[in-house]
């Protein structure tokens, strides 16, 4: 089922996913620059939690969805040193940075292609890599169980999907601070980086309709990966969830 990824309520699928392509288009040069000053640096110790979790080794093929301007990937890239990182992701503008920064030796050294590509459709074969990560795209996909299903379909058995996400903190006066920190200052750092406000009041919009913790590994599940874990970063503002497909 699709929805209205700003909702949670069902929708056709092209609001979202053409809404998505035009504030990131149209951000792409500034992205990591808002990430950097609106989460205080915070985003790089999620970073460097994602990468403690990731069982990915020197022999994998790593396919990274959502990869934007290649944070994940180069994270990837240093701390793992895998054969191989396929980066994807749905907006070219933000792949063309990610271009630019890997020209520039970003990777170290790792193999590093870029593609644009639907998460909801991948034109990879079945079980074609070890390992997948994605950083803050999930909550992006209109057909999220579509867009696992597909995730799970191109993992070898035993393979990991590894995946970085806002998420919901249980404290209830952390998540007051929090609900209040989305919907004043996250459109107020975007309108002030970036110049598009708007987009980031969807941003924020998304982040408070998209599933909990719980609620995401159960959306895992139903694709059909086991052993869901999740670890919370800031006090569950981000939380990373690992899922495997059986062997």
């Amino acid at each position: 089922m699709a929805i209205d990824t700003a909702t949670g309520k069902e929708a056709p699928a092209e609001i979202s996913s053409e809404r998505v392509k035009d504030i990131f288009s149209t951000i792409a040069k500034k992205y990591e620059r808002f990430n950097a000053i609106s989460s205080f640096g915070a985003y790089k110790m999620w970073l460097a939690g994602m990468m403690k979790q990731a069982p990915i080794s020197a022999n994998d093929d790593v396919l990274d969805i959502a990869g934007g301007t290649g944070d994940v990937s180069f994270t990837v890239a240093r701390a793992k040193h895998p054969r191989h990182i396929q980066c994807t992701d749905l907006v070219n503008e933000m792949l063309d940075v990610a271009r630019a920064h890997y020209a520039d030796g970003a990777a170290d050294g790792v193999p590093v292609d870029f593609e644009v590509v639907d998460a909801q459709e991948i034109p990879y074969a079945d079980a074609s890599y070890d390992a997948i990560t994605m950083a803050y795209g999930i909550r992006n996909m209109p057909d999220r169980p579509r867009a696992l299903s597909e995730m799970y379909r191109v993992l070898k058995p035993g393979g990991s999907l590894v995946c970085l996400e806002f998420s919901t903190p249980p404290n209830a006066v952390w998540r007051a601070l929090y609900n209040f920190y989305l919907k004043h200052l996250i459109p107020f750092w975007g309108g002030l980086i970036t110049g598009d406000r708007d987009g980031f009041v969807y941003l924020s919009k998304s982040i408070k309709a998209f599933p909990n913790q719980q609620g995401l590994a159960r959306m895992m599940e139903d694709a059909g990966f086991t052993d869901v874990t999740w670890k919370n970063y800031t006090g569950g503002i981000a939380a990373v969830h690992v899922a495997k497909k059986p062997e």
